[in-house]
């Protein structure tokens, strides 16, 4: 008896609840719980508004919702064409290790270069074995050196506020 077929589809509207289901699940399974504050209503306009930010693929394993991706533009420079960058790719636990992850992160490099891309990034936290040796199989490499920065909250706030 094999398993359900998996698809993926494009996420609308409709599926913001599970959209940030997936957004609090990942949460947990990164430790980083206690920094998800979004809510369906901020997800509603960020990703569907007048001027989404982001897109969103769900995987489905048969109907049940069992994973997604989300992505947006980016632009480099250095090579004078636009990129993915893949914020979140999360799977249901209890479908990892069928190559769903890798099934999404297909889709997305598949999005890459049909709109010309000249590269797709995203960042792993570094005690994630199971995420690392799917991105070593398929090619990806750190970029050892380089290391995220990022601004949020007051520290974003006060250097906005200074210029």
């Amino acid at each position: 008896m094999s398993g359900p077929s998996f698809h993926l589809g494009p996420a609308t509207e409709r599926d913001v609840a599970l959209i940030l289901r997936f957004i609090q699940e990942l949460g947990a399974y990164e430790q980083l719980a206690d920094e998800v504050t979004a809510t369906e209503e901020v997800l509603r306009a960020s990703l569907f508004g007048s001027q989404p930010a982001a897109e969103v693929v769900i995987a489905y394993a048969g109907e049940e919702p069992a994973g997604f991706a989300v992505y947006f533009p980016t632009f480099s420079t250095f090579l004078g064409r636009r990129g993915l960058y893949l914020e979140d790719l999360f799977v249901v636990p209890a479908w990892r290790g069928h190559g769903l992850g890798r099934r999404l992160l297909a889709h997305v490099a598949r999005v890459a270069v049909e709109r010309g891309c000249g590269r797709l990034e995203w960042s792993v936290l570094d005690w994630n074995e199971l995420a690392l040796r799917v991105y070593r199989k398929i090619g990806a490499r750190p970029m050892d050196t380089w290391t995220v920065q990022r601004l949020t909250g007051a520290a974003l706030r006060d250097l906005a506020s200074s210029a």
